[in-house]
């Protein structure tokens, strides 16, 4: 099964759906997903792309990342 991700959603959408992303966010440098506060209040209105813009993280990593993790990125 393929599992597409959307990056226009939030990180708590993303969670959500496929909560297996939270280790491979915070292996890129998003370690404060691990914190449920973080998960209850910020995810909520922040993307990916936003969130690698703010921490400085290449997003073609990112969608890397994803794409090694099984995941096809919705263009």
């Amino acid at each position: 099964m393929i599992k597409m991700i959307d990056f226009s959603q939030t990180v708590g959408d993303l969670v959500t759906q496929y909560p297996e992303i939270i280790p491979i966010l915070k292996k890129l440098g998003f370690e404060h997903i691990t914190k449920p506060g973080m998960l209850r209040t910020a995810s909520r209105v922040m993307t990916i792309p936003n969130g690698c813009r703010m921490k400085g993280i290449s997003f073609d990593l990112v969608t890397k990342a994803f794409e090694t993790n099984g995941f096809k990125i919705k263009e």
